[in-house]
């Protein structure tokens, strides 16, 4: 499988003359409910780290789940697309920089996110980030509030919420991170993803080969992926 979808490619190259997006930045703890089901305090400033072009994928391509890293998580989630370079913008310049907003699946392995004490490995592997190849014009969308974000696993509804529930809304996300590196054009920033991922609950439910995962943003899309067992050597844990 190539590391970038021949669609995100596609459309990134038709938006921004790129083959895939520069900076895939992401955000941690950003529902208060989602760091709850943790069992941790909520953020006092966004929880950033980031994937790489590997990890990206589009619709209808395989999440593939090595079998030697344990537990694997879908995370739904809204995705910012940035239009135009911003270095240390303000919160009320933000949404100038915005080109539109599109969905993505922050695939996780806890196992290895708990036992590194940071999220580089857990967030890394190959085909780990589902994004959905088109995105939604910044003016249809305004702030990226009150939106509706779910998850499916097999049909079944396990996450559900509302932008609404950002600890820290989009105009303040794109305000730190361009603080802390320039964004460019077609860099994603995704927002955080809410409670009700399969790790934090009673049973515990894990991505598995033969399921499949749809997340989706009302007044976006749905992104519907399948998943599989990844081929080749196993390395260890």
């Amino acid at each position: 499988m190539s590391p970038v979808s021949g669609g995100v490619s596609d459309v990134w190259g038709e938006a921004f003359g790129l083959s895939r997006p520069g900076k895939i930045v992401c955000v941690g703890r950003n529902y208060r409910e989602h760091a709850g089901e943790e069992g941790v305090a909520p953020p006092v400033a966004p929880l950033l780290f980031a994937k790489f072009a590997n990890t990206i994928v589009g619709p209808g391509e395989p999440i593939e789940i090595p079998p030697e890293i344990g537990h694997v998580d879908a995370e739904a989630e809204l995705a910012v697309v940035i239009g135009s370079v911003a270095r240390r913008v303000s919160v009320g310049r933000a949404l100038s920089v915005i080109a539109g907003y599109t969905v993505a699946n922050d695939v996780s392995a806890r196992e290895a996110q708990f036992a590194d004490g940071q999220w580089f490995r857990a967030k890394g592997y190959d085909t780990f980030c589902p994004i959905l190849p088109a995105f939604t014009e910044q003016g249809a969308i305004g702030d990226g509030s009150g939106l509706r974000v779910t998850q499916r696993l097999n049909g079944e509804l396990l996450q559900d919420a509302s932008t609404d529930s950002l600890i820290f809304d989009v105009p303040t996300l794109v305000a730190y991170v361009s603080a802390v590196c320039t964004l460019e054009a077609g860099d994603l920033i995704l927002t955080g993803t809410p409670e009700g991922v399969g790790y934090f609950r009673e049973p515990k439910i894990a991505l598995a080969a033969g399921d499949v995962v749809e997340v989706a943003v009302e007044g976006i899309g749905a992104l519907v992926n399948p998943v599989a067992s990844a081929g080749g050597d196993s390395q260890p844990v």
